[in-house]
């Protein structure tokens, strides 16, 4: 995870939020905060279509398991998981956004270290 990820202002914002309030455990904060420090932070309209962020469908495969998933990632208030509409703020969200097409991540879950290929982003209408 040496490379800088780009986030929308929003974005970032609501990652910051979500580190103040202690909604990730230590390991993940750590992580984040790293991140958020070399961020480059942009405007919406400039973000590159394969960069995961909010409003995009992302097809991630966990590696360790080889399951694939496809999200499509909004902002916390507008998740509704039965309808696939999935919080950037839920550990694939945090662990992937900022991230582009073919970045593997490796991320902290309760359930041990995951690692995540991103295998396709798209934004959705």
């Amino acid at each position: 995870m040496t490379t800088n990820i780009i986030l929308t202002t929003g974005v970032y914002d609501l990652i910051k939020d979500h580190l103040r309030r202690k909604k990730v455990t230590a390991e993940q904060e750590d992580i984040l905060t790293q991140e958020l420090r070399h961020a480059e932070q942009i405007l919406r309209r400039d973000m590159a279509d394969n960069i995961v962020s909010v409003g995009k469908k992302v097809t991630i495969k966990e590696l360790n398991s080889n399951q694939e998933s496809q999200l499509n990632f909004v902002g916390p208030d507008k998740a509704k998981p039965k309808k696939n509409r999935h919080s950037i703020l839920m550990d694939e969200g945090l662990a992937t956004v900022g991230y582009k097409t073919g970045d593997i991540v490796e991320w902290p879950t309760i359930d041990g270290a995951k690692k995540y290929e991103i295998l396709n982003v798209e934004t959705v209408a």
